[in-house]
């Protein structure tokens, strides 16, 4: 009896346009987080700590940022079969068209993945969450039941459930009913869960809940391919109410933290939590890892500055500035008497040498970083950004504007200084 594969398959998104301007340059997977890692680097690290190595991820917009760092990131050794490819929308015999949803992008690449076996399993899994999950538990409650197709659902309350698919289950789990993203209260109140549901939750209270997929899906190989001949584009809004009645579809409880960060406002938030005493999400977990890229950079430098609050990357270098409730990507430079509070700043590629310094001094250009007597609020600073003194930004109060091409944009009340912008002494941004 030949073994059975399991292959991981990561959904690297479509333009993502809920995170613009982050995602104008890079795609959604490539996207930095929690000072030196990479959105990717969430469900590439559940996979490889649940011991599975071998992952798809899919993608079609700015790809070259994420190719360097999954290359540069995830290394195999010849012995263990691993690996991470990443699989862009590619012209075809059988099509020339870019992805058309999440369907369309596994169907485009069913030849790619080698899952032909009736024991095959294919695991698919978001690219823009941040949670810590065991996939074997997954998997092992899905064949277990003898399910066909497992959705992982995540219990929420019904004024946090819209936006999402939601499903009504029987007692044994199983799916009978699926609903994409209702809007209608009315809706959504009918599909509260039962005391089934309930015991499975780690402190349910008097709350009614509704169970809302996560976008994390595991498929019999065969009843992938089946499910896939046809022309539906996206797996909660066709395929999987599709399969309701002919397939047994059965749903996995997830009570933990698991946050879906393809907003801007999501984003920030989550990343600004990371600095809590007791954060929602622990990156200090030695059993379960997050790996990202090792860089091998000096240690941080601290020159009289005061941190409240604050999580410092490899490489950077504060100098008698203040830090209030911020997050600091790998070589983060910020210079004397600024002040930064509620702010996400993603560093920099590389540090400037004096050349570089002189050339920054000869054409009146600030140096990489933040300068001084700054005062900077509810920001992201995007990579290489080049902030000059006597900057103020600071959104409170202003309404959002944001396009294509802005060096500095606001939305969802977040600020936002997009990747290599240059903004000179003197600017200020407030209301």
């Amino acid at each position: 009896m030949s073994k059975r594969k399991i292959i991981c398959i990561i959904m690297g998104g479509g333009r993502g346009t809920r995170l613009n301007p982050l995602t104008q340059v890079r795609c959604k997977p490539a996207v930095p987080l929690a000072g030196k890692y990479r959105l990717v680097d969430i469900p590439i690290s559940n996979c490889l700590n649940s011991g599975y190595n071998q992952i798809f991820v899919l993608t079609q917009f700015n790809t070259a940022s994420l190719h360097r760092h999954i290359q540069e990131s995830y290394k195999f050794d010849p012995f263990g079969g691993g690996f991470v490819d990443i699989l862009s929308a590619e012209q075809t015999e059988k099509s020339d068209d870019w992805y058309q949803g999440t369907a369309d992008a596994v169907r485009q690449n069913l030849h790619h993945f080698g899952a032909t076996n009736d024991s095959d399993l294919c695991i698919i899994l978001s690219g823009d969450q941040l949670f810590r999950m065991n996939l074997n538990d997954l998997v092992s409650e899905h064949l277990s039941h003898g399910a066909d197709v497992s959705i992982a659902a995540k219990p929420l309350s019904l004024n946090e459930a819209g936006g999402l698919g939601l499903m009504r289950v029987n007692e044994q789990l199983q799916i009978t009913e699926f609903v994409e993203k209702p809007k209608d209260p009315k809706v959504i109140q009918s599909l509260s869960v039962g005391p089934e549901v309930k015991t499975k939750m780690q402190d349910p209270g008097s709350e009614e809940y509704c169970l809302a997929s996560m976008g994390i899906y595991v498929f019999k190989a065969s009843v992938l391919n089946e499910a896939l001949k046809n022309d539906m584009r996206d797996f909660g809004k066709e395929v999987i109410p599709s399969l309701l009645g002919s397939k047994h579809l059965h749903s996995y409880i997830f009570d933990d933290y698991w946050e879906d960060i393809g907003t801007v406002k999501a984003f920030f938030e989550c990343n600004l939590g990371l600095t809590d005493v007791q954060p929602p999400f622990n990156f200090y977990n030695e059993d379960n890892r997050i790996y990202t890229r090792a860089r091998y950079l000096p240690a941080v430098k601290l020159n009289g500055a005061q941190t409240f609050q604050t999580v410092i990357a490899d490489g950077s270098i504060i100098n008698h500035a203040k830090l209030h409730r911020v997050l600091m990507g790998v070589r983060s430079i910020v210079g004397q008497d600024s002040t930064l509070e509620n702010v996400v700043m993603m560093g920099s590629d590389s540090f400037e040498d004096e050349n570089d310094l002189k050339e920054n001094h000869t054409k009146g250009r600030p140096n990489i970083g933040v300068g001084e007597n700054c005062f900077i609020k509810n920001a992201i600073l995007d990579k290489n950004v080049r902030i000059g003194n006597h900057v103020v930004l600071d959104p409170t109060g202003l309404e959002d504007n944001f396009k294509p091409g802005l060096d500095v944009s606001i939305r969802d009340g977040v600020l936002i200084v997009s990747k290599d912008a240059i903004l000179p002494d003197g600017y200020h941004l407030k209301a």
